[in-house]
């Protein structure tokens, strides 16, 4: 696909105009999109709708992107090519590195995927987003009567209607900068992108990465705690609670004993008390089997979709680009957003290394589980 047939938009508020218009300007995207009502109640959701109108009268696909992010002067180029291959999805092109759909996105990169399905019940991300033209127009419709302020939430409630969740793109070219919101996401502190790589290495894996459709049960961490999202959590009465892993094991197979045993047979306890004395011996502890959880998960999907991995070819050193840059995202977003500010390169690399030790030791968990159907995995 050329990129004469994608148009683009730059939503922002007045404030962030002259930001918006050197984004623009810099990754060649098309109008701003301002705020229709910028003294009003704050409303991403108000901008959006006047970006998704923006779109051009030929194109065939339309990318929204907000004001307050970086990207390579690909971009287009590179949603140009994957709305190509996926001329029907949703394609998300940033991911939060703290939320559900930022482990899945994670998840997906240790197994060696290009793309993963967003979680169904989650809010999806909105910092860059690529729409075909006849879904964007039906988004409107669907949206124009709410209350609700944040185009994520209202994104991902029209994304369910349609019973299809977007695509996350799993090496993520678009990086969120500074910390303020215009939304109130202010105290979420530093959110950055969960798998930061450039235009080079992202795209072998846009182009060519298998899809990870189904990823089982999810580990994840907020708040410097561990959890896992049991398999169908969308279908649960509050299917937004967050299950600690301890609760949630029982689901996948495993047990609280089986975990346990890994860690006192095969962690590094020099390493746990470096981490420790920085963040706290708790953290250490739930990062370590936060870890341990998603490594067993993704050797589980590299398994199980070895014939998808063949099939995409080789796509370099990218994947493990990609791996890395995963890994080195998972302590920093595990921290309270308090804590995130303190962290410095040696941290991160203490932490990044810690993290890729657990992530290794995760298949010794698929052995007792070995031959149980799919649903418990």
């Amino acid at each position: 696909m050329s990129t004469t047939s994608l148009s683009s938009a730059v939503m922002t508020h007045p404030v962030r105009e002259r930001q918006a218009a050197a984004l623009a300007a810099r990754l060649g995207l098309g109008v701003l999109a301002l705020d229709p009502d910028p003294t009003g109640p704050p409303s991403a959701l108000r901008t959006a709708l006047v970006a998704w109108a923006a779109r051009a009268a030929d194109a065939g696909h339309h990318l929204v992107v907000q004001d307050d992010v970086a990207a390579p002067p690909e971009l287009l180029e590179l949603v140009a090519g994957s709305v190509a291959r996926f001329p029907d999805e949703a394609l998300i092109f940033y991911t939060n590195w703290h939320a559900r759909n930022g482990a899945a996105a994670r998840l997906a990169a240790l197994a060696g995927a290009g793309w993963v399905r967003a979680v169904p019940e989650e809010f999806a991300p909105t910092l860059a987003i690529c729409l075909p033209v006849r879904t964007a127009d039906a988004f409107r419709a669907f949206a124009a009567g709410t209350a609700e302020r944040h185009d994520d939430e209202v994104m991902a409630t029209f994304l369910r209607a349609e019973a299809r969740p977007g695509l996350l793109a799993v090496p993520t070219v678009v990086e969120h900068i500074g910390t303020s919101s215009i939304n109130g996401h202010a105290a979420q502190g530093i959110r950055l992108a969960v798998c930061p790589v450039g235009a080079a290495e992202a795209r072998p894996l846009l182009d060519r990465g298998w899809v990870l459709e189904e990823w089982g049960w999810l580990p994840y961490m907020r708040y410097g705690e561990g959890y896992v999202r049991p398999v169908g959590h969308e279908h649960d009465a509050d299917p937004r609670r967050h299950l600690r892993w301890t609760e949630a094991l029982p689901a996948t197979g495993l047990t609280e004993g089986q975990v346990r045993d890994v860690v006192r047979r095969h962690r590094d306890e020099d390493a746990a008390e470096s981490v420790g004395r920085l963040f706290g011996r708790g953290f250490a502890d739930e990062l370590w089997i936060h870890c341990l959880l998603l490594g067993r998960q993704a050797e589980d999907a590299a398994r199980r979709h070895a014939a998808h991995r063949a099939a995409a070819g080789p796509v370099g050193e990218a994947a493990a680009r990609v791996r890395a840059a995963a890994l080195s995202t998972v302590g920093p977003a595990g921290l309270p957003p308090e804590r995130r500010p303190e962290l410095n390169p040696e941290h991160t690399a203490l932490m990044t290394a810690y993290a890729q030790h657990a992530v290794r030791c995760g298949g010794r968990l698929l052995e007792p589980v070995e031959g149980r159907s799919a649903g418990a995995r």
